[in-house]
C-alpha cells in the first residue's frame, strides 16, 4: 500500500512541477522530457529483465544442484540458531535459510549479479511458507531490509569508478563505506525487529553481532596494511575465487550425492527465465515513476531546498552537493551511479563531495528496485512496513556516511 502511494506521488508531484514550469516560466521542454523519460524508462526496465535472464538461469540452476546435493540443508542447520531469532516464523532447518545466507554473502562481496537470483530464490521459498500470498510476511520484510541496507565488504565497482575518474587513492573510501554500510545494516535489523517485536537481547544474536564487528575490524586492519593497487587486486581476486568455489563446491556435492547435476541445473535454469519475465511489469512501473520524477526537475528542487535549509541554520553545507547520489540510490542504482560519476566529474574525484558521493553509493542499496523485483517475483502487492524499514535503514546509512566522511575527509 505504501509503495502505491509513493508511486502515485511521483507522477502527481512531477506533473504539478512541470505545469508550473510551463505556465509561469515558459519552459516548453519539460513535458516532452517527461514523456521521453516514460519511454526510455520502460525500455530500461525491459533491458534489465532481459539482462537478468541469463544470470538468473545460471544461478538458479546452480542453486538447484546445491539443493539436490544437500549443501543448502547443511547451511540451514548451521545458521538455524541465529536465523530462528531474526526469522522466527521460518521453521528451524528450512532450506530457505541457506538461500538467505548465500544471498547476503554475495551482497557482502559486491557480487550483484549473483546476489539477485539467490535473493529471488529465497523469496520464492519464503512465499511457500506465506499464508497470505499477496501480503509480505515478516521474514520477507526482514530479508528485504537486509538487502536494502546494502552490507558490503568489498565495493569493487566503486573503486574501479574512482580509478577511472583519476582519484589519487581510489581505495581511500574503502573503510568509510565499510563503516557506513555496517551502521545501515545494524539500524535496519533493529528497526525491523522493533516493528516485528523480535527480541535481539539474547546470547545468540549478541554473539553474532559481536562476531560481525570483530570480522569487520579484522578486515579493516588487514586491508589497511596494503597499498591501493594491492588492495584492488586482492579484493577482486578474493571475490571471484569465492564465487567459483561456490559453483565447484555445489557441483562436487551433487556428484557425492549421485545427483545428475546437468539435469538439476537445467531444471533450476528454467525457473530463471520465468522469473525474469514475471518481474518485467513491476520494474516498468517503478522505473517509469522514478524517471518522470527526475525529468520534471523535482529532484533538483529538492536538493536546492535542502541546501537552503542547511545554510539557513548556519551548518556546513559541503555535503549537500553529494546528496543527489544519496537521494537517488533508493530509487535507481544506475541513476545513483550516474550521480556519483557526475559529482566526481564536477567537483573532482578527490574532493569532499566526490568522496562522499562514493560512500553514499556504497552505504545503501536500491530500496524501491529491490521491492519491485523481489516482491514482484512472487506477486506481493501489500508491502506492510517494508518500505518504512528499508528507508529508515537508508537514512541511517546516509547520516553515517556524512559523519564518517567529515571524520575522514572533512
Amino acid at each position: 500500500m505504501v509503495l502505491n502511494y509513493i508511486w502515485i506521488a511521483f507522477f502527481i508531484v512531477a506533473f504539478v512541477i512541470a505545469l508550473v514550469k510551463l505556465v509561469f516560466f515558459g519552459d516548453f521542454s519539460v513535458f516532452p522530457a517527461m514523456m521521453d523519460s516514460t519511454f526510455s524508462s520502460s525500455k530500461t526496465a525491459f533491458e534489465i529483465s532481459l539482462g537478468l535472464t541469463g544470470v538468473l538461469a545460471l544461478w538458479l540452476g546452480i542453486m538447484k544442484i546445491g539443493e539436490r546435493g544437500g549443501v543448502v540443508n547443511v547451511l540451514s542447520r548451521a545458521l538455524s540458531p541465529l536465523f530462528k531469532r531474526l526469522f522466527p516464523d521460518i521453521p528451524e532447518g528450512h532450506p530457505v535459510t541457506g538461500s538467505i545466507f548465500m544471498n547476503i554473502a554475495a551482497n557482502m562481496l559486491g557480487l550483484d549479479n549473483a546476489a539477485t537470483p539467490l535473493g529471488l530464490k529465497a523469496m520464492e521459498q519464503m512465499q511457500e511458507l506465506n499464508t497470505k500470498k499477496d501480503t509480505a510476511s515478516n521474514p520477507m520484510i526482514m530479508f528485504l531490509v537486509l538487502n536494502t541496507s546494502g552490507l558490503t565488504l568489498i565495493p569493487v565497482s566503486i573503486l574501479v569508478y574512482r580509478a577511472q575518474m583519476g582519484a589519487a587513492q581510489p581505495t581511500d573510501i574503502f573503510i568509510p563505506i565499510l563503516l557506513a554500510t555496517f551502521f545501515s545494516t545494524l539500524a535496519g535489523i533493529i528497526v525491523t525487529s522493533l516493528y516485528q517485536r523480535i527480541n535481539l537481547l539474547n546470547r545468540t544474536v549478541l554473539l553474532a553481532l559481536g562476531g560481525a564487528c570483530a570480522l569487520i575490524a579484522g578486515i579493516i586492519w588487514g586491508f589497511s596494511q596494503l597499498d591501493s593497487e594491492t588492495m584492488n587486486n586482492v579484493s577482486t581476486t578474493v571475490a571471484n575465487i569465492l564465487l567459483m568455489t561456490i559453483i565447484i563446491g555445489f557441483i562436487l556435492a551433487g556428484m557425492r550425492k549421485k545427483v545428475n547435476v546437468y539435469d538439476a541445473f537445467i531444471e533450476g535454469a528454467k525457473d530463471g527465465f520465468t522469473t525474469a519475465v514475471r518481474i518485467i511489469p513491476y520494474l516498468v512501473a517503478i522505473l517509469v515513476g522514478i524517471g518522470v520524477f527526475r525529468a520534471s526537475g523535482a529532484m533538483d528542487m529538492l536538493i536546492d531546498g535542502i541546501k537552503w535549509g542547511v545554510e539557513a541554520t548556519g551548518m556546513n553545507s559541503d555535503f549537500v552537493g553529494a546528496l543527489p547520489t544519496a537521494l537517488m540510490k533508493p530509487l535507481s542504482g544506475s541513476g545513483a551511479r550516474g550521480m556519483m560519476v557526475d559529482a566526481m566529474t564536477t567537483f573532482g574525484a578527490d574532493s569532499f563531495v566526490g568522496r562522499l558521493s562514493c560512500v553514499f553509493q556504497g552505504s545503501t542499496d536500491t530500496t524501491f528496485y529491490i521491492l519491485a523485483v523481489y516482491f514482484g517475483s512472487v506477486g506481493i502487492r501489500y508491502t506492510r512496513h517494508a518500505v518504512a524499514c528499508g528507508l529508515l535503514a537508508d537514512l541511517a546509512g546516509i547520516i553515517s556516511a556524512i559523519l564518517i566522511c567529515y571524520m575522514f575527509f572533512g
